[in-house]
């Protein structure tokens, strides 16, 4: 197939990861090698950025700081949520996109985010297949909730793991200090899916962890939850619980949603928070101790100072081959990760997925890896969660602290 000639632009959405970067190096560093892709460009605020025709030109950029991206949390070009109206209702912005992409003779598109991310992707790929317009347009994925489907796991998942699970063997050691009895809940991120609160079992296993986990794929129930504490605080004085923010009682509703209306985000999602407070207070008031609550909220999204190298080396790697999948002809993709033993060690495979498939949906931890009681996870999580948090992989040290990467960040 015939290569098409003409420029490339990366756009990054949704919240940040340790890794979202090291994506965004592996497009940027293979884009430029490309000889049919004329420029590379990085949308300011993602789609955004597009809308308003402000990119950066990343040919100015020093190679040096391309790779440091790698080991930089967050998103260095800037993130967005923004939600593309249906195209068969108001096809505004879609107009404008096809503009900008005919105007700077945009030929290879790529979207880095999660959910939502990969419906704009999806919607831009039809909408510029439908205009007739040649674009090869590949998501890649991202997020630390580890939700999409057609996937085995989400860049930005295997650093937030392990994020998680190094606290609370730290909070684990700082919570049974004391001869006095004292309860500590952690509120861990995750709407609907418990990936991230499961992690949390990766510090019992190593001995230092929780006594109870509460994942949004089972009904919470106070009473059941109170019994739970009651046992463990019967048995050990020190108690250590950890629980998603997007546990929901019998009726569907999230906890702090007892305490009046919750405020939505742009997406129309429910900004969450505030489950670890009202429980603590509860907890509090029936057992009349020491109750700390702990909400581990945006630390856990770009630790890099705990990044797996494991998730950084696959990050780029997605980065780099949506980029060759894209000049092969490839289009209407995204980068999944497939999961391989040879000898017994992991291995991550590359493969494409419809962008359709993985568009709004979510992926939930399995029902059977969670235990009888539904307070824990068993050890199928454990076996699938511990490769991906494996090796270090930190950001060069200046003056004692990180040198994160400078991007001059010129405006076409």
């Amino acid at each position: 197939m015939e290569k098409l000639i003409g420029a490339c632009i990366l756009g990054q959405s949704g919240g940040p990861t340790s890794v979202i970067n090291a994506s965004a190096a592996g497009v940027f560093i293979e884009a430029l090698k490309q000889d049919c892709i004329t420029d590379v460009y990085g949308a300011k605020h993602g789609i955004r950025g597009i809308l308003n025709e402000e990119f950066y030109d990343i040919s100015k950029e020093d190679i040096k700081e391309l790779e440091l991206l790698k080991t930089t949390p967050s998103s260095s070009i800037g993130s967005v949520r923004y939600k593309l109206a249906n195209p068969e209702v108001d096809d505004s912005d879609y107009k404008r996109i096809l503009e900008v992409f005919k105007k700077y003779n945009i030929r290879y598109f790529f979207y880095n985010g999660g959910n939502d991310s990969m419906d704009t992707c999806n919607k831009i790929s039809k909408y510029m297949a439908k205009s007739g317009y040649k674009c090869n347009c590949i998501g890649i994925p991202k997020t630390i909730d580890n939700d999409l489907v057609a996937t085995d796991h989400t860049p930005g998942y295997g650093s937030a793991a392990k994020y998680i699970a190094t606290t609370m063997m730290e909070i684990y050691e700082d919570a049974c200090v004391y001869d006095t009895p004292m309860i500590c809940v952690c509120e861990i991120m995750g709407r609907n899916a418990g990936w991230l609160t499961a992690a949390a079992a990766l510090a019992s296993y190593k001995g230092h962890g929780p006594n109870l986990i509460y994942l949004p794929e089972v009904v919470f129930d106070f009473d059941k939850f109170i019994c739970d504490v009651e046992k463990c605080y019967k048995e050990n004085n020190h108690v250590l619980i950890a629980v998603s923010e997007g546990v929901k009682t019998k009726d569907g509703k999230y906890i702090p949603e007892a305490l009046g209306e919750m405020s939505l985000d742009s997406f129309g999602h429910a900004q969450l928070g505030g489950t670890a407070s009202i429980l603590a207070q509860k907890v509090k008031e029936h057992f009349g101790c020491k109750v700390r609550a702990i909400e581990f909220n945006l630390m856990q999204r770009c630790a890099q100072h705990l990044a797996s190298k494991t998730d950084i080396n696959e990050a780029f790697k997605a980065g780099q081959i949506a980029v060759r999948k894209a000049i092969s002809g490839k289009t209407d993709k995204m980068i999944a990760f497939k999961r391989n033993y040879k000898g017994g060690k992991y291995q991550c495979q590359y493969t494409l997925v419809d962008l359709h498939v993985v568009a709004n949906d979510e992926k939930k931890v399995p029902l059977d890896w969670i235990n009888d009681e539904q307070n824990n996870v068993n050890e199928k999580f454990i076996e699938y969660a511990l490769p991906l948090i494996q090796g270090q992989m930190a950001a060069p040290i200046e003056d004692g602290l990180p040198r994160f990467a400078k991007l001059n960040k010129i405006l076409k």
